[in-house]
């Protein structure tokens, strides 16, 4: 009976031992060497070079961005005082077009993504999307807008945000909308509000069309005949572009200044954390050399 168990037992051992290890390793993870260590600490030195040289080159644009904004919102709030007197009202209602200003250049935090996700959700009702056209400024923008609107984009702008934008290149974006937006009744732009040096804030902003110039209930105190209204508007819309470009020129170097500025202090925070695991088993090869070289001097006698 006693030999019987012990050979069960001894039969059940193999097919315990294949069940209850399979997929486990004996070997513990294998540690980086130095030579992988010092590699690695390189590579982070070179990146946290690159992200402050960024980060400067971005906070020199954005006193500049900051100037030219400044400039360039003085000529939207002419346009705004005039219309706000003549009671104009943008139309709320009709044919969209909506216009997405944005830039080609990346590095700079979710400051695209934040204009797609805005677009995104105006366009959630299937209605609202199929009665809305999109015209991008940018090829950041409009790579992200491709995926879910391939069939809404009604015109694109590629090579925007190079420099601080200027009123000829703010000129000639508006007189290609408008030569193909008179089959839309209702203009929106959408853009990132510069709020200060740190934050910014995405918005959709109502432009006056023709019409509505044209029903605005005071604009008889200012005895313009109908013909003005078409110069007024373009002259209004260019106005309008100009302002959004630089604004959203500025909140662009502003997003990439503060993330060249979190990715190079996450490096230097990567950089200690490596040097000290590279210190430790640097020293602890040292102690393993000096203990081996006492060893062999003791052994010797």
């Amino acid at each position: 009976m006693l030999r019987l168990a012990v050979k069960e037992s001894n039969a059940l051992r193999p097919i315990v031992n294949s069940v209850g290890f399979r997929g486990f390793h004996a070997s513990a993870p294998r540690e980086a060497t130095l030579k992988e260590l010092e590699i690695r600490l390189k590579s982070i030195r070179n990146i946290e070079k690159i992200t402050k040289t960024i980060k400067t080159v971005a906070q020199t644009k954005l006193n500049r961005a900051q100037r030219s904004m400044d400039l360039a919102k003085k000529y939207q709030t002419v346009s705004n005082e005039f219309f706000d007197e003549a009671g104009t009202q943008a139309p709320k209602d009709g044919k969209t077009l909506l216009i997405a200003c944005s830039s080609d250049k990346g590095l700079c935090g979710g400051i695209h993504s934040s204009i797609s996700r805005l677009i995104r959700k105006e366009l959630v009702d299937p209605n609202v999307e199929q009665n809305t056209s999109i015209c991008v400024l940018g090829e950041k923008v409009r790579s992200q807008l491709h995926r879910y609107y391939p069939g809404s984009l009604y015109l694109t702008f590629a090579h925007i945000g190079g420099a601080s934008p200027s009123y000829e290149e703010a000129l000639q974006v508006s007189s290609n909308i408008l030569e193909n937006a008179n089959e839309f009744d209702r203009i929106v732009i959408v853009y990132n509000r510069f709020a200060s040096a740190v934050s910014f804030e995405t918005v959709m902003k109502n432009l006056y069309t023709r019409q509505s110039i044209a029903e605005s209930p005071n604009l008889f105190a200012y005895e313009a005949s109908s013909e003005v209204h078409q110069p007024l508007m373009e002259y209004a819309f260019t106005n309008a572009i100009f302002a959004a470009m630089a604004e959203a020129h500025c909140s662009e170097m502003s997003s990439r200044r503060n993330a060249m500025e979190n990715a190079s202090k996450s490096a230097g925070e990567m950089i200690n954390k490596f040097s000290t695991i590279y210190n430790r088993q640097r020293q602890a090869s040292i102690t393993n050399e000096l203990i081996d070289i006492v060893t062999g001097a003791n052994a010797l006698g």
